[in-house]
């Protein structure tokens, strides 16, 4: 169901902050839309560990080995930089992308990109790309600091803190060339059942901060040991029915049902959710 002439919608996973279940999300997020017949191009901008383009290449190794039917995205890969080269400037790195974007964008009704949880010039550069830009935070007031400054003795949300205003400056970016202004989603993972006065507190300074600096939040993924479990053989969720696994167990069902749900909350142009 490609879009033949239209531009592909690019949908940028970002996160200052390591361990937010970034890598994870894109993963089942580009699975869901390739479950749904749309074209995926995939750039992974962490460099360095790469989880989300070891992901796709597990997966791939894994379709190989074991001849099943799964889709694949088309990874993409930025040919011209060496992560590990001192001399790999920013302006390399910043033509590469807009190239691999470019090469992309061509066959591709969505992209996703997975930044590094590490703030540079290419994580700018993506940020001021995206359509869509989902930003997934641990259920923490660690997580949340990158997003805003809070009153230690109220949680009163202060003020805009780094990742905020990195954001900010993305949208202004765009906002010059005359592009949609982007629809940024903040995702609330690994939400525990029990310390439910902190998770509450968690809530009411995000429910406060989404209207001040003008992102949605949408419901993320549990802490599960099953998203660690498919890594390595580059499965999600919504794989193994297709392979042959066991029946799926009553936590696997909730969990696929946290990914069903977070696809129809992105509100993704044209995408119905039919898995």
């Amino acid at each position: 169901m490609a879009q033949g002439t239209a531009m592909a919608h690019i949908i940028v996973f970002g996160n200052e902050k390591g361990g937010s279940g970034k890598s994870t999300t894109a993963m089942h997020i580009l699975t869901a839309l390739l479950r749904c017949d749309f074209k995926v191009g995939v750039v992974d901008l962490d460099l360095r560990q790469r989880t989300l383009g070891r992901y796709i290449e597990n997966r791939r190794e894994y379709v190989s080995k074991n001849n099943f039917a799964l889709p694949l995205p088309q990874l993409a890969k930025m040919v011209s930089v060496d992560a590990n080269d001192a001399h790999s400037g920013d302006e390399k790195k910043l033509i590469a992308f807009q190239e691999v974007i470019l090469t992309l964008d061509e066959a591709h009704d969505f992209i996703v990109v997975d930044c590094a949880g590490s703030h540079s010039a290419l994580a700018e550069l993506a940020h001021a790309m995206a359509d869509t830009l989902v930003t997934p935070m641990n259920d923490s007031f660690v997580d949340f600091d990158l997003l805003a400054r809070i009153d230690p003795q109220t949680t009163a949300v202060l003020g805009p803190s780094v990742y905020s205003e990195m954001v900010w400056e993305a949208r202004k970016a765009r906002a010059q060339t005359g592009a949609p202004s982007i629809d940024w989603v903040v995702t609330r993972n690994r939400v525990g059942a029990q310390n439910m006065h902190n998770k509450r507190k968690v809530g009411m300074a995000l429910q406060d901060l989404s209207r001040r600096i003008g992102f949605r939040l949408a419901s993320g993924f549990s802490d599960r040991v099953v998203f660690r479990e498919l890594f390595p053989h580059g499965l999600t969720l919504l794989d193994i029915k297709d392979v042959g696994g066991a029946p799926l167990s009553i936590s696997n069902v909730a969990a696929r049902q946290e990914v069903r749900s977070l696809l129809a909350e992105l509100q993704l142009p044209g995408v119905t959710v039919t898995f």
